[in-house]
């Protein structure tokens, strides 16, 4: 889609927008809302912050229900229904943890959880192994791409029609508690059993960093968790040592954030100045404190190209935010969430928690990139709607900025806040989303692939994850027999897969087997082939294209 048009219909934006958006503003919302940017790591804060003070109303209220109401009533309940309340009085980000899911929510930003370490697909209401973490207790004890779990621990799973969160549960545990898996497997006969030992598996949030070409790499980041930076540090190290990377494309597309100090770290990593201010944090009750670069990067990286979207958020943003203000690279992409408040932890006594939010982040120029949210929360929730039927989403021209939120760069050129980053250059999403083909048939790919890749291994081989990529074709019978599997699974009648349609699901499907047969990086690469955002990005670090040139778009 080219980068200026004309906005959308009126017919589209009154059904197709909403049906999509609903299901796209969903899972923003809830990323943004679960990876809220902390400050420093917690320091489990408790309650004893708290003055020591007689119980307040609220607690006495509470207190006077359950001594002396004249039914039976479920305090925790009642109480939980109150926290909430009060902080829907506050801003979008305040939140109650409870404690059944404290530890879950946690997950995402301690880079790390409790189980077998298998990543699987439910085919036919049956877990199919797709992947075991790498020496993690599956593939230990010999669990493989392609088993099909029946049971764990005794507990039939195959063709129950469990919820996969609830078979999730059964994998995880304590560490050193033992789980009995039984498994088929192709070519064995019966059941094989596996014991298998529960330990940590680590979740890594940078997802793929491989060099593309010449002296460019390409890093994609997933969250900011604990172990984010020393993750990006390490592949630097592989980068520039050994294949001698000097410039890099930083994908924080979908990032709903995470840690700000390592994002703070991240970006120290970009800058060779000391003390030069990356981000400042400020509120009613918290101080102005400021982050800088320490001046002591470990390598020397020349230029940078930043990729950004409408789910980029909070630890996102403090990095786009800092690169462009700084003019230190190319911003690529679309606006971002626009989430600029931070948050801090504190522990309760039940063991629920409370994200409260103590302050607001500033990028150097002295941007807040908050949005606004005094309208209440279900126009918070529904911004990404509002940006979708004014066509900011397909043209750049749409997007409204604040006259009065204008900031310049050291090179003179201007930047905005008020809600989001902008980019220096504009991506429109894919128009592609709006075809009837295309939203029909792409809940499937995983599962048609899944059965391919089984069926199909020896069409598979190939010398080197490298001949695989260049060599093997998706024909246009494999895209038919997609097509009649998604009929056959329930899809809506499909007429006439236009050409850019079946292009889309050839490459699709060629990555998502690139993934089964060797791993992230090989799908990445497949993918960045005809991702608009990554070859703009190369096109420009290949030029060396100025940062002070990148307003004109």
């Amino acid at each position: 889609m080219p980068e200026k048009e004309q906005p959308i219909s009126t017919k589209l934006n009154i059904w197709l927008p909403l049906l999509f958006s609903l299901v796209l503003v969903i899972g923003m919302v809830l990323g943004a809302r679960l990876n809220e940017t902390m400050g420093p790591k917690p320091k489990k804060k408790s309650h004893h912050v708290l003055p020591n003070k007689e119980p307040g109303t609220l607690e006495e209220l509470v207190r006077f229900i359950d001594a002396r109401y004249v039914d039976d009533v479920n305090i925790k309940e009642i109480s939980e229904s109150a926290i909430h309340h009060i902080l829907d009085q506050l801003d979008p980000h305040s939140a109650f943890i409870s404690s059944e899911k404290v530890a879950s929510v946690r997950e995402q930003l301690t880079g790390s959880f409790v189980g077998v370490g298998i990543e699987f697909l439910v085919v036919e209401d049956t877990i199919c192994v797709v992947k075991a973490s790498k020496d993690g207790p599956a593939e230990i004890v010999g669990i493989i791409p392609g088993d099909k779990i029946i049971s764990i621990n005794d507990s039939i799973v195959a063709g129950t029609g469990n919820d996969v969160s609830e078979m999730l549960q059964l994998f995880r545990g304590e560490r050193g508690t033992t789980a009995k898996i039984e498994v088929i497997r192709d070519g064995q006969e019966g059941l094989m059993s596996f014991e298998v030992i529960r330990d940590e598996i680590k979740l890594p949030s940078l997802d793929v960093a491989y060099k593309m070409e010449a002296d460019i790499a390409f890093l994609k980041l997933s969250r900011f968790s604990s172990e984010t930076s020393a993750e990006f540090i390490q592949a630097l190290e592989r980068l520039v040592e050994n294949d001698g990377v000097k410039k890099l494309i930083i994908d924080l597309r979908d990032n709903p954030g995470g840690y700000l100090t390592e994002a703070v770290e991240i970006l120290s990593q970009l800058f060779s100045d000391k003390d030069k201010l990356l981000v400042f944090t400020e509120g009613e009750k918290s101080t102005r404190l400021e982050y800088k670069t320490t001046g002591r990067p470990f390598y020397q990286i020349e230029d940078v190209a930043i990729l950004i979207n409408e789910n980029s958020a909070s630890a996102s943003e403090i990095i786009a935010g800092a690169i462009q203000d700084w003019d230190r690279g190319h911003i690529i992409g679309r606006r971002t969430f626009g989430k600029g408040l931070v948050q801090e932890e504190y522990s309760l006594r039940d063991g629920s928690a409370l994200r409260l939010t103590i302050a607001r982040y500033y990028t150097p120029s002295g941007r807040s990139i908050q949005k606004d949210y005094t309208q209440g929360e279900e126009n918070y929730d529904q911004e990404y709607v509002e940006r979708w039927n004014s066509g900011e989403l397909f043209v750049l021209d749409s997007i409204h900025q604040v006259d009065s939120l204008v900031y310049e760069t050291p090179s003179g050129r201007l930047v905005y806040g008020g809600g989001g980053i902008t980019p220096d250059y504009f991506i429109p999403l894919d128009s592609l989303i709006l075809n009837d083909n295309y939203t029909s048939l792409r809940p499937f790919i995983q599962d048609f692939t899944f059965r391919y890749f089984r069926k199909n291994k020896e069409l598979l081989e190939f010398e080197s994850e490298e001949k695989f990529l260049s060599n093997f074709k998706i024909s246009d019978d494999i895209i038919l027999d997609f097509v009649d599997f998604c009929k056959d699974k329930g899809a809506n009648k499909v007429i006439g897969l236009e050409a850019s349609t079946a292009v889309y699901f050839k490459n699709a499907i060629k990555a998502q087997l690139a993934f089964l047969k060797y791993n992230e990086t090989a799908q990445y690469k497949e993918i960045n082939r005809s991702d608009s955002f990554v070859q703009k990005a190369l096109q420009l670090l290949r030029d060396g294209t100025p940062i002070a040139k990148s307003e004109e778009n």
